[in-house]
C-alpha cells in the first residue's frame, strides 16, 4: 500500500498552524495541516464562556484580514476569534484536515524525512512543524487529595459560575485567567479568595492608547532593551468587560479576599506563602514603569496625548493586604471549589526526535530545532514576548517558512 508523502506537515490548526500554512503557500511549499479537532478548537471548547481576546481587534489579527463586524477597539469574544481563524483558513485555502490526530513522529531510517503516524494512516514528510501552541496540558500542583471532598478544576475546564457547586471558591493563580475568573465569580455573588504570586501587571491602556500599542511604540514586544526576566511570572492583563487594568486592590475592595501563593494542604487547611504585599508592590512597580516610559516617549516625540493623572493613583490597601491570611480552614471558610488558574505544560510525548534539552523542553533557535527538519511555532518567547500571541506568531511563521525553503534548496541541489 502506498504511503502519502508531503514536503511539510504542520501539526495543529490554531493561530500558529494557520499562519504557517499562509507563508508556506506563498512560498509554494507543498504542505498539509493536521488538526485533531476543529480549527482553533481551544478557543471554542477549552476556555470559559465570557473569555475575550487580550488584545483589541485592530491588533490581535493577521495582516491580510480585519474583523469586519466589530469596532477595532473591541476585544473579540472567543467564538469570534475561532470564527476568524476558520474564515482565514478558507480565505487562504489552507490544506487543513480536521479530525486527524498525530500520534507519533519519528525519523526515517536511511533516508531523509519523518514517518508521521496519524489516526488516518501514515504520512512521510520532509519537514514537520509543531504548531500545537503553549496551552497543551493543564498544570497544577497535586497538593489537595481527591478524597478531600472539594471540587477541583483547572481554568481550561471552567465555563461559568453556574457550573460550580454552592459555596465559596479559592482561585489559585492571578494572571489573566485567574483574575478574570475571580471577578466573574464575585459578581455572581460568590465569596472568592484569590491566591496571588509573582506577576507582571501593566496598564490596560494609558493616555488614549491600548497597552498593545505601547508594547510596539516602546519596543517592548521585541524586548530591544535588555532586562532581567523571571520565568513563570503571571501576565495580568485583561480584555474583560471592554478592557480594564487588572488591579488587585480594586478586586479586594469589591469583596475578593487576596491571599499569598498557595503552599500546602493538610487536614482541610491550606497554607499560603508570605510575601503577598511584596508581590503586589512589585506588580505596581512594573505598572508605573510602563507609565513613566510612556510619558517620556510622549514628551520626546511631541505627541498630543491627553494627560491621565488618575492612572497614577492607587486605591487604599485592603485589610487582606495589610494583614495577610497565612492559613485557611477551607471548611470553616465555606470553600467548596478550588479553581487552578496555574497555566499549562508541554506534552511532546508523541514527538520521538532529538529536539529537546535535558529538561525535556524544545531545544531550538527561533523555532528551528536541534533536529534538522523539525520546527516549533507558537511557543512563549520563541523569538520574543509576542511569539505566543496572534500578532507575533504570524511573523515568526514567516521566518520558519523561509528556513524550510532554504533547506529544501539544499536537499534538492544537484551538482552540475
Amino acid at each position: 500500500m502506498s504511503v502519502e508523502k508531503i514536503n511539510t506537515l504542520v501539526v495543529g490548526a490554531g493561530q500558529a498552524g494557520i499562519a504557517m500554512s499562509e507563508h508556506l503557500s506563498q512560498m509554494d511549499v507543498p504542505h498539509i495541516v493536521l488538526e485533531r479537532h476543529r480549527i482553533a478548537e481551544r478557543w471554542r471548547s477549552e476556555r470559559w464562556d465570557s473569555l475575550v481576546a487580550n488584545g483589541p481587534a485592530w491588533h490581535d489579527r493577521f495582516p491580510a484580514l480585519k474583523f469586519d463586524d466589530i469596532s477595532p477597539e473591541t476585544f473579540p469574544a472567543k467564538e469570534r476569534v475561532a470564527q476568524y481563524f476558520e474564515d482565514y483558513a478558507k480565505m487562504i485555502k489552507a490544506p487543513v484536515r480536521t479530525g486527524v490526530e498525530v500520534t507519533q513522529v519519528e525519523r526515517l531510517q536511511g533516508r531523509p524525512g519523518f514517518k508521521v503516524t496519524t489516526s488516518a494512516g501514515v504520512i512521510e514528510a520532509a519537514n514537520v512543524v509543531t504548531a500545537t501552541g503553549p496551552f497543551q496540558t493543564p498544570a497544577y500542583p497535586k497538593i489537595i487529595p481527591e478524597s478531600s471532598g472539594l471540587q477541583q478544576l483547572h481554568s481550561s475546564t471552567y465555563k461559568n459560575p453556574g457550573q460550580l457547586p454552592e459555596g465559596a471558591v479559592l482561585v489559585v493563580g492571578a494572571g489573566a485567567s485567574g483574575s478574570q475568573i475571580a471577578e466573574e465569580l464575585r459578581k455572581s455573588g460568590r465569596k472568592v479568595y484569590l491566591s496571588v504570586g509573582e506577576h507582571y501587571r501593566p496598564p490596560r491602556s494609558y493616555r488614549g492608547r491600548d497597552y498593545c500599542w505601547w508594547l510596539g511604540a516602546l519596543g517592548l514586544w521585541d524586548e530591544v532593551k535588555i532586562r532581567p526576566k523571571k520565568e513563570h511570572v503571571a501576565f495580568a492583563v485583561s480584555g474583560y468587560e471592554g478592557g480594564k487594568t487588572v488591579d488587585f486592590r480594586r478586586l479586594a475592595h469589591m469583596g475578593i479576599t487576596l491571599v499569598g501563593l498557595t503552599k500546602s494542604y493538610r487536614d482541610g487547611v491550606i497554607e499560603f506563602e508570605e510575601g503577598l504585599a511584596k508581590n503586589v508592590a512589585d506588580g505596581d512597580q512594573a505598572y508605573f514603569d510602563v507609565l513613566r516610559e510612556a510619558d517620556a516617549y510622549i514628551e520626546q516625540n511631541g505627541l498630543p496625548f491627553p494627560p491621565e493623572p488618575e492612572a497614577w493613583e492607587l486605591l487604599p490597601d485592603p485589610d487582606c493586604l495589610k494583614d495577610p491570611i497565612l492559613s485557611l480552614d477551607l471548611g470553616a471558610a465555606g470553600i467548596t471549589t478550588v479553581l487552578w488558574a496555574t497555566g499549562f505544560k508541554f506534552d511532546y510525548s508523541w514527538l520521538k526526535v532529538n529536539a529537546f534539552n535535558e529538561k525535556g523542553e524544545p531545544f531550538h533557535k527561533r523555532g528551528i530545532s536541534a533536529e534538522s527538519g523539525i520546527y516549533f511555532l507558537g511557543l512563549p518567547n520563541l523569538v520574543n514576548r509576542a511569539s505566543s500571541f496572534i500578532y507575533g506568531v504570524w511573523h515568526d511563521a514567516k521566518y520558519v517558512a523561509d528556513h524550510i525553503v532554504l533547506q529544501n534548496g539544499y536537499m534538492s541541489y544537484t551538482k552540475p
